[in-house]
């Protein structure tokens, strides 16, 4: 297999819209809305057979928020200045900026539906 073999995520949400806002807001990206049968969605930037994973934000009958379970991390470019958005936008910092050696940095953070979802800073 030449690519990553995680290709997808959901993140459950309760209130689609605020949610959407607030993905947005922190990553400075566009996501765009979607339905699926009985669920909305709000998908993430994705390149059509590009490498690495994407997703969405899902809304609808079994998608619940939550502190547990799976934790997706995001890519960015300076985790500090993304916690003050997050923090800014009604999410809270969980784990703030650790530091893991050659492989960069990480975060935790709580998001505006109750979802853990984390931060990953590439080293420069």
């Amino acid at each position: 297999m030449s690519v990553n073999p995680v290709n997808w995520f959901e993140i459950p949400v309760n209130d689609l819209s605020k949610a959407k806002l607030f993905y947005e807001s922190i990553l400075g990206v566009e996501l765009v809305e979607h339905e699926m049968g009985p669920n909305k969605m709000a998908w993430f930037p994705m390149e059509q057979n590009g490498a690495g994973a994407t997703g969405t934000l899902i809304h609808g009958d079994g998608h619940t928020p939550s502190l547990a379970g799976t934790i997706v991390y995001l890519s960015v470019d300076n985790i500090e200045a993304t916690l003050g958005k997050i923090n800014n936008a009604g999410g809270k910092t969980l784990v703030p900026k650790t530091d893991i050696g050659e492989h960069g940095f990480f975060a935790h953070f709580e998001d505006c539906e109750g979802n853990r979802v984390a931060l990953h800073e590439y080293p420069k």
